[in-house]
């Protein structure tokens, strides 16, 4: 029931429908007829007039308005102009209730006559003038809130919801439509967490009190029954069995339905990459039995892909790539890929100076959970770096398991065989089989762009060289934290913080891609890339057994578009397993620009090495698509 709300001289025109707090709550729901007329232009001119003098009312109604945002284009015809000033009864009441302001005026004048007023054959001069009158009248408070039927606090806490009250819907908080809104879906969603999967708002009661600028609100929830999983049905597969897809969903027959299943099999489902489109679609009923039949409606990708690429630095002259993706080869959504690379082209041809690389993996989602896949890959690759020139090959089978939206990880074998060659050690063969391990915790808002959150990884690589004959254990772990300021967060502080240690051997019984450097783009800028090694002499260095590195950034969002960043970078790679800091400590200092995009930041960067050492830039430039870290 909705009663006692209302604005006082607001022009009333005929209709079948009407909607309140943007709620559709009678008659046939009608399109904006201001899209649908067509006709000789109608050029007009608009005086907004807002009292009160609240900037922000102003500007959500200016906001509201299809009269004011259009006017620098004619409408269709006189007839398109009168539907768009009809129209704009409803968008700037809807705007006043968004505000808690329910005893205002709205006046639309035409050539000086109310728009209601007018019928749609009206004959308008050319251009015509328009003037648009609003008082937003006093703000409501809320006077009195309950919901009746309110859900009992869940046992569990994942099926926690926020309270109404949280979002405003108390006495004495400002009666904005949207707080009744929130407060109707928490209320609803308080019971679909507890397996109520049917429940809706019964009854709306929103009364008025104009003598006291109060609005008293009445929200009875109806949670229906209790909902269980009935067999997942899946419709619309071409070539992917559709019984996998049932088991990939997780929804267990007989199951307590909950809300946050179904999002989690959607991304499940997601993270397969083999549906153009896909969607859960509930059932209308729950069945005598208790049982909410689920369907899940998919439409698949075309099994195969492929895709090439190029690339061009300065320092590593041109590159291509290319890879050959088949996404479902027995009916399971196996993933087979096919990788080919070659960088360092123009500077030179010759294949012994290329950096090249080409690998297979194979990807098998599902193996014991549906949060569960398995991986192999082979990979034959040679490397030519300042430091070395690696030519070998690498074979890895493992598993990676999904914990949660936050929590991942994995567990694999892995075995290659490498020569090295250097300036230090010269020609040197290793042969490694080893085991890796690591977890990943990830919290960010947004991976290409965090405004807050945290990032952590570690891992575990205990290993065995056959040609010296050494055991071997590398350790890493990352750490990133990110802080924003403000209401819409324009200004962000971002902190990174890796360390590594290799415990075993010497240096020179170690493989040197096993070991560690530091420096470049995705480490410490404004160095040389993996340039921060341990010093051995004549300008030349080896890889060490310990790491330390660490980021500091302040971003701030100047534009809707445009971002710009200062940052210092910080890296220490030393001899021995525990640092001793005898080698020197490096730090970059610089800041960059970013142009935001849909698909993440566009980075440019430019740092100064304050410790530069032979090999490095006396400033280095850095473009690459999301933040640094």
């Amino acid at each position: 029931m909705l009663a006692g709300i209302g604005l006082s001289a607001v022009p009333a025109a005929p209709a079948a429908a009407f909607e309140l707090f943007g709620v559709h709550i009678f008659g046939a729901k009608k399109t904006d007829s201001s899209e649908e007329v067509i006709g000789e232009p109608q050029n007009y001119t608009v005086d907004f007039s807002v009292s009160g003098g609240n900037e922000d009312v102003e500007s959500k109604l200016k906001g509201a308005s299809t009269l004011w945002k259009d006017h620098e284009k004619p409408a269709s015809g006189a007839a398109g102009l009168l539907a768009k000033a009809r129209g704009d009864y409803r968008r700037l009441l809807a705007a006043l209730y968004s505000e808690g302001r329910y005893g205002g005026s709205i006046s639309i004048l035409i050539g000086g006559r109310e728009a209601a007023d007018l019928p749609p054959d009206t004959e308008l001069p050319d251009p015509v003038a328009v003037s648009v009158v609003v008082n937003p009248g006093p703000v409501f408070l809320f006077g009195e809130t309950s919901i009746v039927n309110r859900a009992p606090p869940p046992v569990r806490p994942d099926d926690e919801v926020e309270q109404p009250e949280h979002v405003g819907f108390a006495p004495g908080e400002v009666a904005r439509s949207g707080v009744i809104l929130s407060a109707e879906r928490l209320a609803v969603e308080a019971w679909r967490q507890q397996g109520y999967a049917k429940a809706s708002v019964a009854d709306r009661r929103v009364e008025a009190a104009h003598d006291r600028d109060v609005v008293n609100a009445t929200l009875t929830i109806e949670p229906g029954r209790m909902a269980y999983y009935a067999p997942v049905e899946v419709e619309g597969t071409e070539r992917i069995d559709p019984k996998f897809l049932a088991w990939m969903t997780g929804l267990e027959p007989g199951q307590e339905y909950d809300p946050d299943d179904l999002a989690r099999a959607s991304k499940r489902l997601s993270r397969l990459d083999v549906f153009r489109a896909m969607r859960f679609q509930e059932g209308d009923t729950i069945g005598a039995d208790g049982q909410l039949p689920i369907s899940l409606i998919v439409q698949e990708r075309l099994p195969r892909r492929f895709g090439f690429g190029g690339s061009y630095s300065t320092l590593d002259g041109a590159g291509v790539e290319a890879y050959w993706l088949h996404r479902n080869l027995f009916g399971h959504a196996e993933r087979l890929r096919l990788d080919a690379k070659v960088l360092g082209l123009v500077n030179t041809f010759n294949p012994k100076e290329l950096t090249y690389r080409l690998g297979a993996t194979f990807t098998r989602p599902g193996l014991y959970t549906p949060d569960t896949d398995f991986y192999a890959s082979v990979v034959g690759d040679r490397e030519v770096l300042d430091a070395y020139t690696r030519t070998g090959v690498t074979a890895e089978t493992g598993l990676t398991q999904i914990f949660s939206d936050q929590l991942s990880g994995r567990m694999a074998l892995n075995a290659g065989a490498a020569r090295f060659e250097d300036d230090v050690f010269g020609r040197r063969n290793f042969v490694n089989v080893g085991l890796v391990g690591g977890d990943i915790y990830d919290s960010r808002d947004d991976k290409a762009d965090a405004t807050e959150g945290y990032y952590a990884e570690v891992s575990l690589e205990p290993f065995y060289e056959f040609n010296y004959g050494n055991p071997a254990m590398r350790a890493m772990a990352e750490g990133r934290a990110y802080f924003g300021f403000g209401e819409e967060k324009r200004i962000v502080a971002a902190g990174r913080l890796k360390l590594g240690a290799i415990a075993g051997p010497s240096v020179a019984e170690i493989a040197p891609d096993k070991l560690f450097f530091a420096g470049g783009g995705g480490s410490v800028r404004g160095y040389a890339y993996r340039n921060i090694g341990v010093p051995v002499g004549d300008g030349r260095i080896i890889g060490g057994r310990s790491l330390i590195e660490g980021s500091a950034e302040l971003r701030a969002r100047v534009t809707d578009t445009i971002g710009l960043v200062g940052f210092a970078d910080a890296g220490y790679v030393g001899g021995d397993s525990i640092p001793n800091f005898r080698d020197q400590l490096r730090v970059g200092v610089g800041g960059g620009v970013r142009y935001i995009t849909g698909l993440g930041p566009i980075r440019l960067d430019a740092a100064v090495p304050l410790n530069r050492g032979p090999g490095d830039p006396t400033i280095g430039f850095y473009v690459g698509i999301g933040q640094a870290f």
